[in-house]
């Protein structure tokens, strides 16, 4: 319990400080131009806390999936949809907008373009110096360091796959997929997400060999190649009492490193081994305390998890890792930008779209990996919130109306032709794109909820239809051997 609600506390303490910091950029620029400021927020919808301090409205609102500052002269009422304001409290009229009818209209001066860039680009501005402060901290700290993190290298293939068929096998290293280099496996999936096909190249024994291998839809919907998994450490969370790996004196932490005269290199190749050895005695190494000790197993049925086994237990909520990393803070920066452009020019490519779209999750699919995260380790989150910052300010710089770039086009459109544009056209493509931003925002919470809560299970029950197929997650995901 405690463990969950400290877990709770820091997702929302990183997630909120994100935020924080984007609107703060806006309120700090914004004052610094002399702009008038209605409301600084914390999420959005009705709010739950507020405060009104030197005619500035503190709040925090119902739905923390954002956040905004209002800005009368930037934006009168185009976010209105999106803010939720509650006025009159909340937002005093501007022309006419929110407040009683009765009430007089504000006069405010209008705001030379350059001022309206520098308030709008100050938001991802102030995600970008997060992300740097964020990295440095990552440097001079570390990180836990997995090694799917450091290489491209199969750690297991599924016997039955396409893959398999293909050529694939353990060991290989991957060098491109479709063309594109990778440097470690989540280049690689996040490579195989984009595309139906994947042409990939790999390096065996010195020899360059490549294959064409299709993806298919994950247990999550993404494109993935399936029954093929990346290097992971065979760590002991636990041995089982009166089990083979208890008697053969296997404890906490021990990585197993060799089975069979085999090199492990990840569990899922450990769990297909041993399900090969039923009964019989087998010599395994395990590395303790940087030093390799032999020992013997023998795997036996389990008739209560229903696969053979030595009685072993990893630990799915936290990070196996066998180095600490200190990558350097440009390098991180990097590969966070570029692993959004690359959805960003999937989402735009043909062909790529559509299986882009389906790795895309929401809001709750953040949060839901933020938790996880944190239970792994906190300085994983941490990294990860330099990655959120990251890819939330090149976002929000996209020059779509609503979003902060829409701003800085409208104020371009006034530089390069020295008349603003049409007051009501803006107001009414900013509420179009609102109301869109809204629909999108509920149809990928939507999709999570789907995907990520047993919602999909109750349903399939309902109506009677096929359970969710555990095969493929016994084999790469198994909690126990």
């Amino acid at each position: 319990m405690l463990i969950t609600v400290y877990t709770i506390v820091v997702v929302a303490l990183l997630f909120g400080l994100t935020i924080f910091v984007h609107e703060l950029g806006h309120f700090l620029a914004a004052k610094a131009c002399g702009l008038v400021v209605d409301v600084f927020s914390i999420g959005f919808g009705p709010a739950v806390w507020k405060r009104r301090v030197n005619g500035v409205t503190y709040k925090i609102g119902c739905l923390p999936l954002g956040g905004y500052v209002a800005l009368p002269q930037l934006d009168p009422s185009g976010t209105a949809l999106v803010q939720g304001t509650d006025a009159p409290d909340d937002l005093k009229p501007f022309n006419g907008a929110g407040g009683k009818p009765e009430e007089p209209v504000r006069a405010l001066p209008p705001i030379a373009p350059w001022k309206r860039i520098i308030v709008s680009a100050s938001g991802a501005i102030g995600n970008i110096i997060l992300a740097v402060i964020i990295a440095w901290a990552v440097y001079l700290i570390g990180k836990p360091a997995t090694p799917a993190e450091r290489s491209a290298t199969v750690g297991y293939v599924d016997k039955e796959s396409a893959a398999w068929q293909a050529g694939l096998r353990i060991g290989d290293e991957i060098l491109t997929v479709n063309r594109e280099p990778v440097k470690n496996w989540i280049d690689f999936m996040i490579v195989c997400s984009r595309s139906t096909q994947a042409v990939v190249t790999v390096c065996r024994e010195r020899t360059t060999l490549t294959m064409d291998i299709p993806t298919e839809r994950g247990m999550f919907g993404e494109q993935t190649m399936r029954g093929v998994d990346g290097r992971s450490l065979c760590m002991v969370d636990a041995a089982e009492e009166g089990m083979s790996a208890a008697r053969a004196g296997l404890v906490r932490g021990d990585i197993i490193v060799g089975f069979n005269g085999q090199e492990i290199i990840s569990r899922a190749q450990l769990i297909a081994l041993v399900g090969d050895r039923k009964g019989q005695a087998t010599p395994m190494k395990v590395l303790r305390n940087k030093k390799i000790i032999e020992c013997t197993v023998t795997p036996d049925y389990d008739a209560r998890e229903k696969q053979v086994r030595i009685g072993i237990r990893f630990n799915q909520t936290e990070v196996d890792f066998d180095e600490i990393a200190h990558p350097r803070p440009m390098d991180q920066l990097r590969s966070h930008a570029t692993a959004i452009v690359r959805v960003l020019s999937a989402l735009t490519t043909p062909g790529q779209a559509g299986p882009a779209s389906r790795s895309v999750g929401g809001p709750l699919a953040i949060l839901i990996n933020y938790y996880y995260i944190v239970r792994a380790s906190l300085m994983y989150a941490v990294w990860f919130t330099g990655f959120l910052n990251v890819n939330l300010g090149i976002l929000n710089m996209l020059p779509i109306p609503v979003l902060d770039g829409g701003h800085i086009l409208f104020s371009l459109w006034q530089v390069v032709f020295r008349r603003a544009p049409n007051a009501r056209l803006v107001t009414l493509i900013t509420n179009a794109f609102a109301i869109l931003l809204i629909g999108v925002f509920v149809l990928l919470t939507g999709r999570d909820i789907w995907r990520f809560t047993p919602a999909k299970k109750y349903w399939d029950k309902m109506n009677g239809g096929a359970q969710t197929n555990v095969t493929a997650i016994t084999a790469t995901n198994a909690p126990s051997k």
